[in-house]
């Protein structure tokens, strides 16, 4: 199981936190994006850069991801290539998507998208706060402890 983030997006409190995630249990994790990116001198840690262009990193991480895998990222159209392929997503404000609620947030996201086109202006997502970080690593938890226990059981 690999824990793969849309890096160019992620901010880097995320990524702190997914660092020692992945430093105190292991689990790989990997950050695309088309910079180069410091990670931590880990062998469970790396970064892959991509080249610069339009879902480029995107569609690295779609090829890379697979069932049972866990991608950190924001944009929806991503969260559902990966999801069809078994993996998991969630975001860096702690949602997370799923093959039950992955095609709401595809129209939800389409819907908005219809309005800025036809000139409503919707204000963009609020500031990142403590409680998206909060929700995030409760969630980031949630997900590796179910993952401790199902290797534990097998």
């Amino acid at each position: 199981m690999t824990v793969w983030v849309d890096a160019d997006a992620c901010p880097v409190v995320i990524r702190d936190i997914l660092f020692r995630a992945a430093e105190r249990t292991g689990v790989a994790l990997t950050l695309i994006a088309n910079q180069a990116l410091r990670v931590p001198p880990a062998v469970n840690i790396s970064s892959v850069q991509v080249s610069s262009g339009f879902d480029v990193a995107d569609n690295e991480i779609v090829r890379r991801a697979e069932s049972g895998d866990l991608v950190i990222t924001s944009d929806i159209p991503l969260a559902a290539e990966v999801i069809e392929k078994g993996a998991l997503a969630l975001t860096p404000r702690g949602e997370l998507f799923n093959k039950d609620n992955i095609r709401a947030k595809l129209n939800m996201r389409d819907f908005m998208d219809t309005m800025r086109s036809s000139g409503v202006h919707s204000g963009g997502a609020a500031p990142f706060a403590q409680q998206d970080k909060q929700a995030f690593a409760n969630q980031l938890d949630r997900y590796l402890s179910r993952l401790r226990s199902q290797y534990a059981e097998s």
